[in-house]
């Protein structure tokens, strides 16, 4: 062939070569596929979540209760992990209350004064539990028995989640007689308390040797005891009752999750525990969207029916049988 006419001939690539640049194109078309999923972002975060399941029917002195260690400060906790989820919109006045009666504990008093003011401004019976080593715990006792109103003390116990529950916090590791002394020395900072509830205390209320020297001290002096249900093995109740102590349990936790809509489904919560079993002991603590939350929540209340009265009055003060 002469080399002119071959040299203006256009040479073909090899068929290797076109399978490289398919398989190079198939690649590039589906990381482009898989880069605009990328883009595409998450899901949207507005769909609403399912409801929370409704607590069981069961009484309040057997209802176990998620683990509910307070805070020792205004920091939210772990209480009822579950209510982290949005809460369903809580829209219109609640449903008749028919006299029912619901009993508020304000908890973690002993920081300051001005919590008294806004708490009273409610106007309705409730429940004071003051700390008894805080800042204020002197100032915040004496001004609470100056108002008449009643007043228990906090007790700091030992949690079973490692966190601290504050100065004097009473522990499994204490022997029954210093756990007995620790006990009148708490009281003893917080003069005038009618009753005493735990702060805290998941593991040590579960341990009934405990439980027992504490409450020998409520018994001899004629106080009360509620038990907060920090923990779902708590046996703080049963074993009051069995010293014939008066007691009560909590059923509703105002704000383990602090947003104003989780307080305020959790408000109607305890309404409705309150209608279906005539009487629900609801704890929550001074946090600003608590405290917003009653302002807005108490006078519907009020207008549906329902009473709101001291824990004294809804304790459990039958006779043990003897055994």
């Amino acid at each position: 062939m002469p080399p002119g006419r071959q040299a203006g001939r256009r040479r073909r690539p090899p068929a290797g070569r076109w399978l490289v640049l398919g398989a190079v194109g198939a690649g590039l078309f589906a990381a482009g596929l898989y880069l605009g999923r990328l883009d595409s972002g998450p899901a949207p975060a507005d769909e609403p979540a399912a409801p929370l399941a409704p607590e069981s029917q069961r009484p309040a002195s057997r209802r176990p209760a998620a683990t509910a260690d307070g805070p020792p400060a205004a920091v939210p906790t772990e209480p009822e992990r579950a209510l982290r989820t949005t809460p369903p919109p809580v829209e219109g006045p609640p449903p008749p209350g028919a006299g029912a009666a619901v009993a508020l504990v304000i908890d973690d008093l002993g920081r300051s004064l001005a919590d008294l003011d806004r708490l009273d401004r409610l106007g309705i019976a409730m429940t004071y539990a003051v700390l008894p080593y805080e800042t204020l715990t002197a100032e915040v006792a004496a001004e609470l028995r100056r108002r008449g109103v009643e007043t228990i003390l906090h007790l700091p116990m030992e949690p079973a989640n490692g966190a601290d529950p504050g100065p004097g916090a009473l522990t499994r590791e204490m022997a029954p007689a210093e756990l007995a002394l620790a006990t009148r020395r708490a009281l003893g900072a917080v003069p005038g308390a009618v009753g005493v509830n735990n702060h805290m205390g998941s593991r040590l209320s579960a341990d009934p040797a405990s439980m027992t020297a504490i409450l020998g001290v409520i018994g001899e002096r004629s106080l009360y005891f509620l038990d907060s249900r920090t923990s779902a093995e708590s046996v703080a109740y049963a074993a009051a009752r069995e010293l014939d102590i008066p007691a009560a349990e909590r059923q509703v936790f105002l704000d383990p999750d602090p947003r104003p809509a989780a307080v305020r489904y959790q408000f109607r919560r305890l309404l409705d525990e309150a209608r279906e079993r005539g009487a629900a002991i609801a704890i929550g603590h001074p946090h600003p969207a608590t405290l917003a939350v009653l302002e807005e929540e108490v006078p519907l209340a009020l207008e549906a029916g329902y009473r709101f009265v001291p824990v004294s009055y809804l304790l459990d003060r039958s006779a043990v049988a003897a055994r």
